[in-house]
C-alpha cells in the first residue's frame, strides 16, 4: 500500500510542476505579446532616398521619400525609386521577421527558430547567414544612450532641487541626544 501511495504521490507532484511549468509560460506569453505589439524596424535604401518602418509579422507602418529621391522626375520615380523601394520594403521586412524570431525564441525557449529564420531569409535574399546573423546583432542591440548632459549641476545637488526644509527643534530626548545637541551648538 505505501509503493502505490509513493507512486501517486510522485506523479501527483509531476503533474503540479506541470501546470506550474503551463503557468509559467502563460505568463510570459503576455510579455511577448506585448514585445511584439512595439515591434518597429526600420530600413533605408543605400542612397537614403527611402525609408521604409515595419512592424510585428513585417506589417508596412509607414514610407518616406526625402526630397531629393522625388525630385528625379517622372522616368526615374518608376524604375530607380520602385526599384529602391522593393529592396528597402524587403530589408524591413526581414529585419522585423528576424526580431520578431528574437523575442518568441527569448519567450517560448524555441532554440532553433532565428536560426531557422535566417536560413530561410539568407536563402531567399541570395545572401549568407552570417551576414543576416550581423544584421541582426546590429539590430537588437541596445541603443547608445547620450551623455548626461551635468553642465548644470552643482557638485552636491541639483541646480532646481528644493533646499531640503530644516528639521524642526528637537524636543525632550535622551541624554545623549542633549549632548549631542549642546556639542554642535557650541563655537570654539
Amino acid at each position: 500500500m505505501s509503493a502505490e501511495f509513493d507512486q501517486l504521490v510522485a506523479e501527483f507532484q509531476r503533474f503540479e510542476a506541470g501546470i506550474r511549468d503551463a503557468d509559467e509560460r502563460f505568463a510570459g506569453l503576455a510579455g511577448m505579446r506585448q514585445e511584439l505589439t512595439g515591434l518597429r524596424a526600420t530600413a533605408a535604401s543605400p542612397d537614403g532616398g527611402v525609408t521604409v518602418v515595419t512592424g510585428p509579422g513585417g506589417a508596412v507602418l509607414d514610407v518616406k521619400f526625402t526630397d531629393a529621391a522625388l525630385a528625379k522626375g517622372p522616368q526615374a520615380l518608376s524604375t530607380a525609386l520602385s526599384t529602391a523601394l522593393m529592396a528597402t520594403l524587403r530589408e524591413a521586412v526581414g529585419a522585423a521577421a528576424r526580431r520578431q524570431a528574437v523575442i518568441v525564441q527569448e519567450h517560448v525557449g524555441d532554440d532553433g527558430l532565428v536560426e531557422q529564420v535566417l536560413e530561410t531569409q539568407a536563402e531567399a535574399f541570395g545572401t549568407s547567414v552570417e551576414e543576416l546573423r550581423s544584421k541582426l546583432a546590429e539590430e537588437t542591440a541596445p541603443p547608445i544612450a547620450a551623455p548626461e548632459d551635468f553642465s548644470e549641476d552643482r557638485v552636491l545637488r541639483k541646480a532646481d532641487a528644493p533646499d531640503p526644509p530644516a528639521a524642526p527643534p528637537a524636543s525632550g530626548g535622551s541624554a545623549g541626544d542633549s549632548f549631542l545637541r549642546n556639542l554642535f551648538d557650541e563655537e570654539d
